[in-house]
């Protein structure tokens, strides 16, 4: 297929096509999106193996972990090994400009990448809580949320930064110091989750169990170790292709998720300079954070057995 353009070394083609159903973008957005903000998005996402979801014309969006034997031999890689599925898997690395558009050209629309580095795969570089409304419920309510997590990060001598999920909620961020092992970040991470919940247990809530929220903002805690994560100015397959888009804590209670897209969110780059300008330096963690950490329960393990019990007690009533 000839090529409808030529940019970094790399042939485009079907620029005018929308990107999915409700899109309301081109696959020309979607690279004109990229290459204006490749310095940003390639600095959340260079060193980290990279996972895409990529959607095509037709066809329900698929998370792509394996590189396809078609990958220009240019494109950097990384050999990991994958518990889940037992083999190894070739990650890209997107370092470069010209791998970024030769993603876009796949149609790559979300840009994921874990905690860690590839030369460093066992010591995360920052704790993240996810947090989104209950069903129905507006971004008012994750602002209350995200604010009392910010209280917590405080009360424990830290600090975070905030960037919209793209999706309906927000990702706070929490840069740490090297050297910071799988299982103490998270732990670190559930202890914070709780100490925010404890703050306003009305507003907030670490259950895990949907059923066990009670119409209150989940604090997912649980976006550690090897897990991934939508970067920072990553385009989403959402209506309208939103962006996680960083913000300032000041800002954060006049926008919306959906306030950023790939043909809006341009023009609000100096929203996201401010976001990007509060993100603090690596910072050790506090032992009692880590210690807190450890007596509480990993929330997946925890929701199992206790559906597990369920099952057993409904079994029983029947």
């Amino acid at each position: 297929m000839p090529a409808d353009e030529v940019r970094a070394g790399v042939e485009l083609t079907n620029l005018d096509a929308e990107l999915f159903d409700g899109a309301g973008a081109t696959k020309r957005d979607l690279i004109d999106y990229l290459e204006a903000v490749a310095d940003r998005l390639l600095a959340a996402v260079r060193g980290r193996p990279l996972s895409v979801l990529r959607v095509r014309p037709g066809q329900a969006p698929f998370m792509q972990k394996n590189l396809p034997k078609y990958t220009p031999e240019w494109v950097p890689r990384v050999r990991w090994w994958a518990e889940t599925s037992h083999r190894n898997i070739d990650y890209a690395l997107c370092d470069d400009l010209r791998t970024l558009l030769w993603f876009g050209n796949q149609r790559a629309v979300e840009f994921h990448v874990p905690l860690v580095t590839a030369d460093q795969p066992e010591y995360p570089t920052a704790l993240v809580l996810d947090i989104d409304p209950p069903e129905g419920d507006s971004f008012a309510a994750v602002v209350r949320a995200a604010e009392l997590v910010r209280t917590a990060l405080a009360d424990s001598g830290l600090a975070g930064g905030v960037k919209t999920s793209g999706a309906k909620g927000v990702h706070i961020l929490i840069p740490v110091a090297g050297g910071i092992d799988m299982a103490d970040a998270a732990a670190a991470t559930r202890a914070l989750a709780a100490r925010a919940e404890r703050l306003d247990p009305d507003v907030a809530t670490t259950a895990f169990i949907r059923e066990d929220r009670g119409g209150k903002v989940f604090l997912d805690s649980t976006r550690a170790g090897g897990a991934t994560l939508a970067a920072a100015y990553s385009p989403r397959i959402r209506p309208g292709t939103t962006v996680s888009f960083p913000v300032s804590w000041a800002a954060l209670s006049e926008v919306t998720p959906a306030d950023f897209t790939v043909r809006t969110a341009l023009s609000r780059l100096d929203t996201a300079t401010a976001g990007d300008a509060e993100m603090p330096a690596p910072q050790p963690l506090p032992a009692d954070l880590v210690a807190e950490g450890h007596t509480i329960p990993v929330a997946r393990v925890q929701a199992m057995h206790e559906g597990k019990r369920r099952a057993r007690a409904k079994r029983a009533e029947s």
